[in-house]
């Protein structure tokens, strides 16, 4: 069961956003991942709990960020709900999306499982629906997933394989890499992993 810590920052001027410390394994549904966010200056930030079934579609969302909350899951595509502040208003979304995303390292884990990309496929596209912090509102997003390299290294645990994605956003013709191992994200536009206190695990 990885623990660690990802530090978040602004992708384009490097600002601290915020530290995700982590934890996440492969349960008897498909995988979990829960974490809890702190700001720069240490007060809570927020919090994320998805989990996912075999197949790597979201069974179950629940994200906290300034007061706002929303709940999600696969039905009709993606379903959600997203409360204010007050709890007076929730409102409810629905899209024809595969999944969601957002600021948290979680995603790209979800996203590459769904995908289930092998490195002589073409690439992927898959359309998200995004929370954007720091209201969580919701945009739909379509993206180009490809599986570019697939690296062994040694380590003392046994072998660790890590691949690298390339990610374009649809929209702008932005690309980026996104470099996995198991479970957890080794770089990618905005994280850095910081502290892993045991070894990713293997999604098969």
């Amino acid at each position: 069961m990885p623990r660690g810590r990802y530090s978040l920052h602004d992708p384009h001027d490097h600002t601290p956003l915020a530290d995700e410390h982590f934890q996440c394994a492969p349960g008897p549904s498909g995988w979990r991942y829960v974490s809890r966010l702190t700001a720069p200056d240490g007060d809570h930030a927020g919090s994320v709990d998805l989990t996912l079934d075999e197949l790597g579609r979201p069974l179950r969302l629940e994200l906290h960020a300034a007061s706002w909350q929303v709940r999600g899951a696969a039905l009709d595509g993606v379903t959600w709900v997203r409360t204010d502040p007050t709890g007076a208003h929730a409102t409810e979304g629905n899209v024809r999306a595969h999944a969601f995303t957002g600021s948290s390292p979680a995603f790209l884990i979800a996203t590459a499982r769904l995908l289930r990309l092998t490195p002589s496929a073409a690439a992927t596209r898959v359309r998200l629906v995004a929370f954007t912090d720091p209201v969580l509102a919701p945009r739909t997003v379509d993206q180009s997933w490809a599986l570019v390299d697939r690296e062994t290294h040694p380590t003392d645990n046994g072998p660790l394989t890590v691949d690298a994605y390339q990610v374009t956003a649809l929209d702008t013709g932005e690309q980026h890499t996104v470099h996995l191992a198991g479970d957890v994200v080794l770089s990618a536009p905005g994280v850095e992993l910081e502290d892993l206190d045991s070894p990713p695990s293997d999604l098969g």
